[in-house]
């Protein structure tokens, strides 16, 4: 049965042009072919990519994060609670009024109490702002070494120029060394942000950053295995431009689209490799659109004269009222829940 559904899986008619199959892509006469085989250094390449984050996070996005003055954020604390700590992970994060009465009840707080208990517990879940800059720093790094590198394997290649040449004899186009860890280091990377997604900073567009980070390795490994390197590096390169040239990647994708979808079919007719190639493609560009329609909109709003612009796609901290305070409890060693002693210190001064 696994031998039938791997031969359906690599059915020469699903992803290959009309008249070829898989034995016109081995290697003979001096000529090397992508395999299939070669994507499994992709996976230890992965880990390897998440130690160096681990150590370049806290060596040099610090050392950074120092010289611009950005540091940790001091959030309130709150008293534990088992009952509430309960509800907060099995419930809702944000309960309803009915359920913050029946809360009260069992703990012997106030509603008021219960409400502040879970809006500290829910800022306490937040990332800080020195967390999203390590992150944003490494990726920012890698999308520009990678950009840089994405050039240098293909500024020299004629495909680059004349886009019509992406599609020159394929798919018997031999594979080059350059390309060959073009692929593995960008496909490493993915995997990597994929394997680190449950570490990694929550934000509001955390389904369209799994769909992404899928449709990405879908897309590198299928161009990988059909031998679409030619158009699978020119995407990649356009792809690490996207976090500082947003434009730019978007009409780029744009011009990629239609040398994929059209020049091909002046070769031979389309087929299902064909269609899916260019769907995941299409899926690509719209989570591009998606992004550039956020940024367009922080930019606009800090044009019309707001200063301070907040990520669209990530949860502010939501603000603690001083006048709540007055009915916070004691905590032991000195401290009340709100992580300020000097205020517990004053109060037994006063007594």
């Amino acid at each position: 049965m696994f031998q039938t559904i791997y031969d359906w899986f690599w059915w020469d008619r699903l992803w290959l042009p009309y008249n070829l199959t898989w034995t016109d892509l081995e290697d003979r006469d001096g000529r090397i072919y992508a395999k299939a085989s070669d994507l499994y250094v992709t996976i230890p390449c992965a880990f390897a990519f998440m130690i160096i984050r681990y150590l370049f996070e806290r060596s040099v996005a610090t050392y950074f994060a120092r010289v611009l003055g950005i540091k940790e954020k001091v959030r309130l604390r709150v008293k534990p609670n088992p009952i509430l700590e309960k509800s907060f992970r099995a419930s809702s994060k944000h309960p309803r009024q009915s359920d913050i009465e029946g809360l009260s009840k069992k703990c012997g707080l106030s509603p008021r109490q219960v409400e502040r208990w879970f809006r500290r517990r829910r800022n306490l879940e937040r990332p800080s702002v020195l967390k999203k800059f390590r992150e944003a720093c490494w990726r920012f790094t890698f999308y520009v070494l990678a950009f840089t590198a994405g050039l240098a394997v293909i500024v020299d290649k004629p495909w680059f120029y004349d886009l019509r040449e992406t599609w020159k004899g394929f798919p018997i186009q031999t594979m080059l060394p350059s390309q060959y860890w073009y692929y593995m280091i960008e496909l490493g990377f993915y995997w990597s942000l994929l394997f680190s997604v449950a570490f990694d900073v929550k934000r509001k567009d955390f389904r369209e950053q799994i769909i992404h980070h899928v449709a990405t390795i879908i897309l590198i490994s299928f161009s990988w295995c059909t031998n679409y390197v030619r158009a699978g590096t020119l995407v990649m390169a356009v792809h690490d431009a996207s976090d500082y040239f947003l434009e730019v990647t978007a009409g780029g994708v744009c011009r990629i689209i239609h040398c994929t979808v059209i020049y091909p079919l002046e070769l031979y007719p389309a087929f299902f490799g064909y269609y899916f190639f260019n769907a995941i493609l299409v899926v690509l560009q719209l989570l591009h659109i998606f992004w550039a329609a956020l940024i367009l909109r922080m930019t606009l709003k800090f044009m019309t004269g707001n200063q301070i612009v907040e990520d669209e796609r990530s949860d502010r901290d939501e603000t603690d009222n001083s006048e709540d305070e007055d009915d916070e409890e004691p905590v032991k060693n000195g401290l009340i829940s709100n992580g300020h002693s000097t205020l517990n210190n004053n109060h037994t001064k006063s007594e």
